[in-house]
């Protein structure tokens, strides 16, 4: 799972934490036995659960841990742990700033962007409507800001996102809901937020961590919308300030605001051409292919 799908170990709200851990343990542990039984020259693990680490060592083949989130104390340990326990694991991060984080941490042996497929991206020339938010509604990603940012701009906002944290959605989001031109959605599959890119003036990102990456900036871009957002994390990587969006200083939303009322003056060819160029899968399956045949001997 990409980094907005959380994993395995997370606790929804309420529940038992000690529970989700177990389940966690198990889960991983039947499917690594799985893995056991047939052979494979690398094994490739998304998870950001800390058994998914401890249970990869007893692997025969490599294997490479792709960490799609903030350094985190437990997988940190973990990770630490495999590495004196004799083959140290292969660690491959999303972003140049992620892998600042974490090495820190660890040793970090590549970068994987997870760049869209922007052959299969449609786009507009033509500047659309309103702005547009995409993704989880939780504190860290900063949909509430993106309303307030779009108010403050005087534009309509479509907001598309479902509640990964209940508290915050209720808290946070929920009063804006009917404020004029705030239109709150559920998450819609990915040719239908494309379609809503390609129609929109802008997207906005007001991350309020350090992104790991920005998947939404880069789809944005190739639907030829310009992204307006905190200059936080791997969005500092994804858009080019002043030619394919506008990076302003974290939290201030009267300058994301003011940088709204800019977005006219951005190439929508520009933001396609940059997709294209920087933000392709192609680029990130060469990636991927350079690391599998170093760490399987190839």
């Amino acid at each position: 799972p990409g980094s907005d799908a959380g994993n395995a170990g997370d606790a929804s709200e309420g529940s038992d934490p000690l529970a989700a851990a177990a389940a966690a343990e198990a889960a991983f542990a039947t499917a690594f036995a799985a893995v056991r039984s047939s052979r494979y020259d690398v094994i490739h693990n998304h998870a950001f659960d800390a058994p998914a680490i401890r249970l990869g060592t007893g692997l025969r083949a490599p294997v490479v841990h792709t960490l799609h989130l903030p350094p985190d104390r437990d997988l940190s340990a973990a990770l630490r742990d495999a590495a004196r326990r004799g083959r140290p694991p292969v660690v491959a991060v999303v972003s140049n700033s992620q892998a600042v984080a974490w090495r820190r941490v660890v040793p970090v042996d590549a970068v994987l962007p997870p760049y869209p497929s922007t052959r299969d991206i449609p786009w507009s020339s033509s500047a659309g409507q309103g702005a547009v938010f995409a993704g989880r509604l939780s504190p860290e990603k900063g949909a509430a800001e993106a309303i307030d940012i779009a108010r403050a701009a005087g534009v309509p906002i479509h907001v598309y996102g479902d509640a990964y944290d209940e508290g915050y959605s209720r808290e946070q989001i929920d009063p804006r809901r009917g404020l004029p031109g705030v239109s709150v959605h559920e998450a819609v599959p990915r040719p239908s937020l494309w379609q809503a890119m390609a129609e929109a003036a802008v997207v906005l990102c007001p991350a309020r961590w350090d992104e790991p990456f920005g998947l939404a900036a880069a789809e944005a871009q190739a639907c030829g919308a310009p992204v307006v957002a905190f200059s936080r994390g791997g969005l500092r990587e994804v858009i080019v300030d002043r030619a394919t969006g506008f990076l302003v200083p974290p939290d201030d939303i009267p300058a994301a605001a003011e940088a709204v009322s800019k977005v006219a003056g951005i190439s929508r060819r520009a933001c396609r051409d940059h997709a294209e160029s920087h933000l392709d899968l192609g680029l990130s399956l060469d990636a991927h292919e350079r690391l599998y045949r170093l760490v399987a001997g190839g």
